[in-house]
Formats: structure tokens, sequence, C-alpha cells
């Protein structure tokens, strides 16, 4: 990923579970969304409770808006023939912040490490095709400290620029946090900065 990506991709929603079969074997697949590692943990959880008769739950997850940290999971199958070909979908989709799960109810027949690196592909590409896919931009958060008379100054920035207010408190002091998109914050910080009766930093 490119060190000024400021948009990012993800699920706002759990997907509806589809269903892929394959010589006698069942995939159940979801995708979640997730945000750390307790909710994947959750999610992980309630699934085991709703399968409790299944015998593998393979699984990847990527989080962080910049794509920072991921997972997969192979939970029994042979090396990398589960986990990974989730995560390859999770990378083909260019989404994070997400968690998809493969659960196989084992059907009897061996499939072999290609037919189950197939089948963990193909479930996992069904659970986020089932999933509504969101763009959304990375944001940089601007404090804006100022006297009230400057309230105006201030205020027709906001609406000139449709900058995001995040939290305001409207006294004699003055305080207006508001949300840049990333690539944005520079410009608008230094256009902040040049009113000198303004005290301004990026939190």
């Amino acid at each position: 990923m490119e060190e000024t990506r400021d948009l990012y991709y993800t699920i706002t929603k759990p997907s509806q579970e589809t269903l892929f079969k394959e010589k006698g074997s069942k995939f159940f697949n979801y995708a979640f969304p997730v945000k750390d590692e307790d909710a994947i943990k959750n999610a992980l959880e309630e699934l085991k409770k709703t399968h409790h008769a299944a015998r593998h739950f393979c699984y990847a997850w990527q989080l962080g808006q910049r794509y920072e940290a991921y997972r997969a999971n192979d939970d029994g199958e042979p090396n990398n023939s589960a986990g990974m070909p989730i995560y390859g979908q999770l990378q083909a989709f260019d989404v994070t912040n997400i968690l998809v799960v493969v659960v196989r109810y084992f059907g009897g027949t061996k499939l072999g490490v290609g037919g189950l690196i197939q089948a963990y592909k193909t479930g996992a590409q069904m659970a986020l095709e089932a999933a509504t896919i969101v763009k959304k931009t990375i944001n940089q958060n601007i404090s804006i400290k100022f006297d009230y008379p400057e309230m105006n100054v201030v205020m027709r920035i906001i609406k000139d620029e449709n900058l995001k207010i995040i939290s305001q408190k409207m006294e004699l002091n003055c305080e207006i946090e508001i949300s840049v998109r990333l690539k944005e914050a520079d410009r608008i910080f230094k256009m902040l900065e040049k009113l000198h009766k303004l005290s301004v930093k990026k939190v």
C-alpha cells in the first residue's frame, strides 16, 4: 500500500450466510466487520455455538485503515490450504477491518490440498460477494481553539470546505474539533494556522 493512501474499503454489517458444497463437504461462509481482535474472537465464538458439529473454522482477518495487520488460520487443515486462500480474497477485494470465516463440515471424502485451496478461496469469495463493501476516507482530526469573536471566520472555513465537526464547545473560549480527509489535512491546517488568533493542532 502506498504511504499516501487515504481511502480504504470495508463492510459495515455482516454478510448473509452463503453455502458451498464440494464432494459431500459443506462450507458455510461469513464476513464480519471488526475493529479489533476482541471483536474477531467474539465472532468466532458465536459461530462455534451456531456450528457446534463443524470440524474446521478457517479464517483470515485484516485490520487497520492502512491495512497494517492481518492473520490467516488453517484450523487443522493442511498448512496454507485454508487461511491463506481466504486472506488472498481479502487482498483481491482490497478490504480491511474485516473477518472472513469459512466453516467446514467434513463430508467423508478428502479434497486434497489443491481441492481445499480452491474450496476455501471460493467460500471466501462468496462471503465477500454477499457483503456490501463501502469506501471510506482516512481522516486527520484538527483541534481549533479561539475566542468567541473569531467564531464567524472559523465557521465560514468549515462551511466553505465542507468539513465535519466532531465536537464543539462554544463559550467565551471556544474549541472545535474537525475531521479532514488526510490528503487535505495539511492544506486546511495551514489555512487555519494563518489566522493568528487561532490555536490549531493535529490530534
